[in-house]
């Protein structure tokens, strides 16, 4: 996230990316079309998340999306519409989930979406980019046709403070789920591990980045991800949270009576929150925060 001057006051050159294609939909009077490359699995971290497929927190976070489509309709009549880029296959065999269990959260989703009932937000995936091909085929080609290898990579990570700081936001995701999934390695083995899986991630994700750029050239680029000043992603959380990096694909909700917030499941289990089951499945936490300070509130969002 920008956090010099333009983060309390942008400047023309913040706007300048995304300007210019709003006003191309506005001009043609069609739905302002927006893109976020998000919603791809669940983490296997169990310190993280209930489970492997969605729950409270891809509600509320689909609720957010189809809320923003609602609020742009209210001063601009043609409305918008989001698609979901969802790159859960993108990345599934680099961090050792299956497709499977990607397929399966994706379906999920889009009952969540159907479920919502606003009709704004419709998902895209590497399948529908790539037909009649494997999975390891689909990620080959796109690794061949949109990504400079992992050289480039490593470079850009060393000399570019936006690519550094994703490299780092990763990363330390990486640790975290390899220390939780594979408690056997080291310290010094886990981290060796998860920087090579996150120079890979960062790979992948600049290659289905590109995909996308490629297949919805007009559309007004959003992120899951803190983005730096006058880019041109506007990055946004999906719901509330302490952890920019934070997702719902890596957290749950905990609702503290004032609202839903996105903490580890680590955390709203150390405080003692209730869990709440829907649908015969766990779904997110219930606690009143009331009695913990606002250290411990922010807390729930690094551990």
């Amino acid at each position: 996230m920008p956090d010099g001057p333009c983060s309390t006051d942008p400047c023309p050159r913040c706007f300048a990316p995304h300007r210019r294609k709003v006003v191309a939909f506005i001009e043609a009077n069609r739905p302002i079309h927006f893109v976020i490359p998000a919603f791809p699995a669940k983490s296997r971290n169990r310190r993280k998340v209930l489970g492997r497929v969605p729950d409270m927190a891809e509600v509320v976070a689909i609720e957010s999306l189809q809320s923003f489509c609602d609020q742009v309709s209210a001063i601009y009549p043609p409305g918008a519409v989001i698609t979901i880029c969802s790159d859960g296959h993108v990345f599934s065999d680099a961090l050792g989930i299956p497709d499977g269990h990607v397929d399966e959260y994706g379906a999920h989703l889009r009952r969540i979406i159907g479920a919502t009932g606003g009709g704004s937000i419709g998902m895209y995936g590497l399948s529908d980019a790539m037909p009649k091909m494997s999975w390891d085929e689909r990620r080959r080609t796109l690794l061949d046709e949109y990504s400079d290898g992992i050289d480039a990579i490593r470079d850009a990570v060393r000399t570019q403070e936006p690519m550094r700081r994703m490299f780092n936001g990763i990363h330390r995701f990486m640790v975290e789920d390899n220390s939780a999934i594979e408690p056997e390695l080291s310290a010094n083995q886990c981290r060796i591990r998860s920087k090579r899986t996150a120079y890979e991630v960062v790979q992948r994700s600049q290659a289905w980045s590109g995909l996308v750029s490629h297949m919805f050239p007009d559309a007004v680029r959003l992120s899951i991800h803190p983005q730096s000043d006058h880019s041109d992603k506007i990055g946004m959380h999906l719901l509330r949270t302490h952890d920019s990096w934070l997702t719902p694909w890596h957290g749950v909700v905990l609702d503290d009576g004032a609202g839903f917030t996105l903490v580890k499941r680590a955390y709203a289990e150390s405080v003692g929150a209730r869990l709440v089951w829907r649908h015969s499945r766990p779904s997110h936490f219930v606690h009143d925060l009331g009695v913990l300070d606002a250290e411990a509130t922010i807390a729930g969002g690094e551990q």
